[in-house]
């Protein structure tokens, strides 16, 4: 049964991923949401809707020109009142204010007075604004005059008093309120002034994720209870009607399929307009339209041509940019918040409405499983290119279909996720097809990995020209890592006891290289040579090789701590395998040497053996770890210490060397190990054994060996200074 599943996985995984993504459709995951988001708004700038200017709704505007004239904001509650009758002589049909008058107005008599100082000379002027009459009173009257709607802000850390409700709801079919957006709280008006409005509706909008606005509500809820919009209550009091009939799921006409799926329609008078189940409404946006704005200015005009606003709904709202009420549509970034009420209204006017239909989702799950099973049956016998091609133009037929149903009817259907499935089940069974046909290549190679890097056999298998003698000079880290006093620990143990111990010493260190991108150049016995920066290239090889030493140096605490563990439960004792590593980077020669009938990839140079003599070096100052001045310089970053300054075997200027620390060590030992360096290079012995005391207070017990070889320096030059021409350079007796 396995191996059936196993030849078939080309088959069972993309089937298995169509299928998940059916499933993960309904979830709506919100990259794919927001990817079709930018579709739609695409078509919308392609093709927004046509402006008529006819439709019965202005923009009563607090531009820049009418805070000049005027006033700055905000304005008297007089100044208001005034507005209010004005329109409302002019004949306007309803006055909207995307406005909350949340807090009493501080130019009335009674506040100035209250703000004036308890002085003899203000107690005449007090006691006559006392007899004026008080401007939210006068403003509250010119409201009751009037058609006028208010607007109140919901929000979850508003008040508890809940806006007072000026229409009714009924419904039909299931509960709506579930499916309705929820507050706890709100921001309403003086308890005055929305007495005297005969509406008032929520300034609460909706905006997407990325704060684009494309949708509007009808309706909001505070608790229980349903509240209007304010374009849907300025439509309410336009028609002189007393409640908003809600059609959800259920309800007659509404196809839901035995599901509660929410609302599907509100009706506000003789206007129908559907919705989505939360009782939102996709505005069709027409984009800004000068015709649609009247300066407020311009209303208290003795020439102000009343044909303007008689008959009209008029929103009383601002597109001042320093007032700050500016919204993002999918047609302009900063357009008045008071526009989209108006926007919404002309779409109801004009019964042009964008809306995602019940069958829109059936629909697109069927087309992407249709596709994806064709794709899934016909890769295997037909091959990728030309499944690719039924691929393309799959999602180019989901692309032009969702343009030609907004195009011909306004219907909002995702190109996005079909597309994206279709995509995925493609690529996927043409890539398990191409790893099984492949699968016998991998063998081979797999093969000479087990001779090579397989680094080599990549660029060897891409590259077959460079199957030649030949090499380059790159700039290189070169890594040497050897078991101290092998020969000793391998006369302890007979052939099988050697080749399992080097080969379970070997195995794990060299996966530490591989894993560091490194390139294993041979095994010299139990040492491990190895190179950075070729065949591939490595920008960070010295940081990489540094960080492999270290990593070694862990791996084999763990293979001790392993071996340790083996020979105790075996009753035998144990003997810590210790290792020396040696790092230099420099120019190299890299490429394939040897001879016409057997060649090696290899590395050679002068650079090549300075890390050799590095490794050695290791025991004499007794740390598993010594990179040279060039490696610390390539890897800055590295913890390191500075060890000394030395003159290896066969070479005549000395390196500066180092070796590599944890990071809270090195820092504890930077500054007193630099200090001892100073003070001993400068003939200074009592402040370097002062300066040593402190490194050694502060070093872990790896350093013990070092600072012991330089107690013994500075005794033996303290008893026998050095020459004048002493530079404090040690030169190695040995490799």
């Amino acid at each position: 049964m396995r191996r059936f599943f196993a030849k078939r996985i080309h088959l069972w995984l993309p089937l298995a991923i169509l299928l998940a993504a059916v499933g993960l459709r309904a979830s709506e995951p919100w990259l794919v949401q927001q990817v079709r988001f930018w579709v739609f708004d695409a078509y919308n700038r392609v093709k927004p809707r046509p402006y008529d200017a006819a439709a019965p709704v202005r923009i009563v505007d607090i531009d820049e020109e009418s805070l000049a004239r005027l006033g700055q904001w905000p304005w008297p509650r007089i100044k208001l009142a005034e507005l209010t009758d004005r329109l409302g002589a002019l004949g306007a049909s309803v006055i909207a204010f995307d406005v909350v008058f949340a807090e009493p107005d501080r130019t009335s008599p009674a506040s100035l007075a209250r703000m004036w100082p308890q002085t003899p000379q203000y107690r005449e002027m007090r006691a006559r604004l006392q007899g004026l009459p008080d401007h939210d009173a006068v403003f509250a009257a010119a409201l009751a005059r009037g058609h006028v709607v208010t607007g109140f802000v919901l929000t979850d850390s508003g008040g508890p008093r809940p806006p007072a409700a000026k229409g009714g709801f009924a419904f039909a079919g299931d509960d709506p309120r579930p499916f309705v957006p929820a507050y706890r709280g709100a921001v309403v008006n003086l308890p005055a002034l929305e007495a005297a409005a005969e509406g008032s509706g929520s300034l609460t909008g909706l905006p997407e994720r990325d704060g684009v606005i494309r949708r509007a509500p009808l309706m909001l809820r505070m608790g229980d209870e349903l509240l209007p919009s304010l374009g849907a209550e300025a439509l309410r009091v336009a028609q002189g009607e007393q409640t908003f009939v809600i059609k959800a799921s259920g309800a007659s006409g509404v196809e839901s399929f035995g599901e509660s799926t929410g609302i599907s329609r509100v009706k506000i008078g003789q206007f129908v307009v559907p919705t989505d189940e939360n009782g939102r409404v996709w505005i069709y946006y027409s984009g800004f339209q000068p015709e649609r704005f009247i300066p407020a200015w311009k209303i208290f005009e003795p020439d102000f041509d009343p044909a303007l606003v008689e008959g009209r709904v008029l929103f009383v709202g601002t597109s001042a940019a320093g007032l700050k009420d500016l919204r993002i549509t999918p047609l302009d970034p900063a357009a008045a918040g008071v526009e989209i009420y108006v926007e919404l209204l002309e779409q109801i006017f004009s019964g042009e409405y964008l809306s995602r239909p019940d069958f829109a989702l059936g629909v697109e799950v069927v087309y992407l499983l249709g596709i994806g099973l064709v794709l899934i049956v016909l890769l295997p016998r037909v091959g990728a290119r030309w499944c690719g091609a039924l691929g393309i133009a799959a999602v180019g037929f989901a692309v032009g279909a969702s343009w030609i149903a907004f195009d011909r009817w306004r219907w909002l259907f995702d190109p996005v996720y079909p597309s994206l499935v279709i995509v995925a089940v493609y690529v996927v069974e043409t890539g398990l097809i191409f790893l099984r046909t492949e699968s016998e290549r991998r063998w081979v190679r797999g093969a000479f990995a087990r001779y090579i890097s397989p680094a080599v056999v990549n660029r060897l298998a891409e590259h077959p020209e460079r199957l030649t003698l030949g090499g380059e000079m790159r700039d290189m880290t070169i890594l040497f890592c050897d078991i101290r006093d092998f020969t000793a620990r391998s006369e302890k143990l007979d052939a099988h006891g050697l080749t399992r111990f080097i080969n379970r010493y070997l195995t794990p260190m060299s996966e530490v290289v591989l894993a560091h991108q490194g390139t294993i150049d041979k095994y010299i016995g139990d040492c491990i040579m190895a190179f950075w920066n070729a065949p591939l290239d490595d920008p960070a090889h010295a940081r990489n090789a540094c960080r492999t030493a270290a990593a070694m140096r862990a791996e084999l605490a763990r293979l001790n701590a392993l071996w340790a563990g083996e020979a105790g439960a075996a009753g035998q004792l144990f003997d810590p395998v210790r290792v020396g590593i040696g790092v230099n980077t420099g120019m190299c020669c890299v490429g394939n040497m040897g001879s016409d009938q057997r060649f090696d990839y290899s590395v050679l140079g002068d650079d090549v053996n300075l890390a050799s003599r590095l490794e050695g070096q290791s025991k004499i100052y007794g740390v598993d770890i010594v990179i040279s001045e060039t490696t610390r310089a390539a890897a800055p970053d590295e913890p390191a210490l500075e060890l000394d300054l030395i003159r290896v075997k066969g070479k005549t200027k000395p390196v500066r060397v180092f070796t590599l620390l944890g990071a809270a060590e090195a820092e504890a030992l930077a500054v007193p190990h630099a200090a001892m360096l100073a003070a001993y290079r400068a003939r200074d012995w009592g402040a370097a054994e002062a300066a040593l005391a402190l490194c050694r207070a502060a070093a872990p017990s790896s350093l013990a060996a070092l600072h012991a070889l330089y107690a013994g320096r500075i005794s033996a030059c303290r008893a026998a200074p050095p020459q004048a021409d002493w530079d404090g350079v040690y030169t190695a007796a040995e490799k």
